[in-house]
């Protein structure tokens, strides 16, 4: 099912993400992982694809066996740098082929590549052309990348915000932003959104921080603000178990302000793990009785 669809029919989204795992064991544990969250009604899961030898083809593998194996919603990662332009077409047909229906069109992170790789010619250079291209198609949800602080690329949050608009009038559906912890940022862009006619569902992406050092590297990668306190606060502990469990609270008081503003769309960034985002899903069941639980 397209997920502008599901949106549309049930008026919100939780989703998850998962990257594909190196071996089979890994694939059993993805599985048995999103078999747990299957529990709270995913209107979707979705596949990363990052640079590196056989990432595409191992993309392309954990999406037939998701579609295989599971009763859920996949949606495939296709980036502008791999494959190449040429290359991309039996991509997308095998994608077509295996029933899917929704994809997420995403230029790539640039420090993963070789200089001088989104050249307009060998690859796309933005992620609104490879929505352009996939909108050919006529059978595909396309969803897009935003950026509540703006994207690291980006000069400003004007031109941000007309970048994005660039990607929806290619035909883009629906946004997942970045990952944030501060959600005015968020409230701030869905207001440059609605003065610029932006009128998709914007999924906001949640990140729950179970790993500090990781969480420092990502957003150093994505210039995602930490703030000082919640910096501090974390550079404090003393141990994995009080980072986590900081991390579930945090995740779930930031849920819950999103919810209380209106915010109906959530994607959480599972990092291949599963069980603190059950824990914040259980806390915003147990405590606010939230529909996706029921």
């Amino acid at each position: 099912m397209k997920i502008s669809d599901i949106i549309k029919s049930s008026g919100k989204s939780l989703s998850f993400e998962f990257f594909p795992p190196v071996t089979p064991i890994g694939e059993d544990r993805l599985l048995e992982r999103i078999n747990r969250l299957k529990a709270f009604a995913p209107s979707f899961i979705s596949v990363t694809q990052h640079a590196g030898r056989n990432t595409l083809e191992k993309t392309k593998h954990i999406v037939k066996k998701i579609h295989a194996e599971m009763d859920v919603t996949v949606m495939p990662h296709v980036t502008c740098a791999d494959p190449r332009r040429a290359e991309l077409e039996p991509v997308i047909n095998y994608y077509k082929e295996l029933g899917t229906e929704n994809i997420l069109a995403l230029r790539g992170d640039p420090e993963e590549y070789e200089p001088g790789v989104f050249d307009g010619e060998t690859h796309f250079r933005y992620a609104s052309d490879l929505v352009r291209f996939l909108k050919t198609y006529n059978n595909f949800c396309i969803g897009v990348a935003v950026y509540p602080e703006g994207h690291i690329d980006s000069p400003n949050l004007g031109i941000d915000t007309a970048f994005t608009k660039q990607k929806i009038d290619q035909g883009a559906e629906f946004g997942i932003t970045q990952m944030f912890f501060e959600n005015f940022y968020y409230y701030q862009m869905m207001e440059r959104f609605q003065q610029d006619r932006i009128n998709v569902p914007i999924i906001a992406g949640i990140m729950p921080i179970t790993d500090f050092q990781k969480a420092e590297r990502f957003s150093d990668i994505s210039g995602v603000e930490i703030p000082i306190p919640l910096f501090t606060k974390f550079e404090e502990m003393d141990s994995s178990e009080d980072v986590i469990k900081a991390g579930i609270d945090l995740a779930s008081e930031q849920c819950l302000d999103l919810w209380e503003n209106g915010v109906r769309y959530f994607h959480f960034y599972t990092l291949n793990r599963d069980e603190a985002v059950i824990q914040i899903l259980n806390n915003l069941a147990s405590q606010f009785d939230l529909p996706w639980t029921k």
